[in-house]
C-alpha cells in the first residue's frame, strides 16, 4: 500500500474523476427551464435521500452484529460513526418533501412516482455490497455524498432564477453548510479505522461507481427536457416555460 493516510489515497483517487459531477452539475444549472429543472432535481434527491438513512441502519445492524462476533476490527467503530450519522441525516427526505410542497408540487404524487434506473443503480449498489460484502462500502458512498454538497451560493442564485419562494430551497442551503462538517468527520473515521489494502479497494470501488452513478443522474437532469411535475393546486403539470 502506498504511504499517507487511507483519507488521503481515497481523496486522490476521486480527485481523478471530480470532472464528471462537476461539469455534469454546472451544466445543469446553466440549462435553460430553471424552474422546471430545479423541481426535476429536488424529486430526484428526494428519491436519492430517502434511501440513505434505512441504508446506514441496516448497514450499522450489520456492524453491531460483526462486533459481537469479536473478529471485525472495523465492525465496532463503523457501527458507532453509522448510529450518529444517521440522527444527523433523519428527516432530510421530509424536508425535500416539505421543499416541493413550498413550490406546489403534489408530493403525493412524488412519492408515487416510479424512480428511474440511475437512482436505483446508484442507491441498488449499496445495498449489495452492504449485504453481500462488508458494510464499510457505505463510507465510500457516503464520502463522495457529503463531498458534493451543493455550493454556497446556489440557492440565492436558483432562487433568483426560478422566482419559488424562498421556503423552496431549504435543503439546498442546509447541506451546502452541514456537509463540510460531515466529509471532515467520514475522513477522519477513515483515518482511525485499521484498514487493509482489501478494505481500502472495497472503499474506491464504491467512491468510484457512486462518483459515476451521480454524474449520469446530474447529466440526465440537464440534457433531458425535464418531466412534467405536477402541482398541488391544480394536479396539471408545470407548464414548460416561465423564468428561467
Amino acid at each position: 500500500m502506498s504511504g499517507g493516510s487511507a483519507s488521503g489515497r481515497l481523496r486522490a483517487k476521486l480527485s481523478l474523476v471530480e470532472a464528471g459531477p462537476h461539469g455534469a452539475t454546472a451544466a445543469l444549472w446553466q440549462a435553460d427551464r430553471a424552474r422546471d429543472r430545479y423541481l426535476a432535481y429536488l424529486v430526484t434527491m428526494h428519491q436519492v435521500i430517502r434511501a440513505s438513512v434505512p441504508l446506514m441502519e441496516r448497514a450499522a445492524d450489520l456492524a453491531d452484529r460483526a462486533a459481537r462476533c469479536g473478529a471485525d476490527p472495523l465492525a465496532a467503530p463503523l457501527a458507532r460513526y453509522l448510529r450518529a450519522h444517521v440522527l444527523e441525516e433523519t428527516g432530510h427526505d421530509a424536508w425535500l418533501l416539505e421543499d416541493l410542497a413550498a413550490a406546489g408540487v403534489d408530493t403525493k404524487a412524488v412519492l408515487r412516482a416510479v424512480p428511474p434506473p440511475d437512482v436505483a443503480a446508484l442507491t441498488g449498489a449499496q445495498h449489495y455490497w452492504t449485504e453481500h460484502h462488508h458494510p464499510l462500502a457505505l463510507i465510500g458512498y457516503i464520502a463522495v455524498l457529503e463531498g458534493h454538497a451543493p455550493a454556497a451560493r446556489l440557492g440565492a442564485v436558483l432562487a433568483r432564477r426560478t422566482c419559488l419562494p424562498e421556503a423552496a430551497f431549504r435543503t439546498v442551503r442546509a447541506h451546502a453548510h452541514l456537509d463540510a462538517d460531515h466529509v471532515d468527520d467520514v475522513y477522519a473515521l477513515l483515518d482511525s479505522l485499521p484498514l487493509t489494502g482489501r478494505d481500502e479497494a472495497l472503499l474506491a470501488v464504491s467512491a468510484l461507481h457512486t462518483v459515476d452513478a451521480l454524474t449520469r443522474i446530474f447529466v440526465r437532469l440537464g440534457r433531458r427536457a425535464p418531466a412534467a411535475v405536477p402541482l398541488r393546486e391544480t394536479g396539471r403539470p408545470t407548464p414548460t416555460g416561465g423564468p428561467g
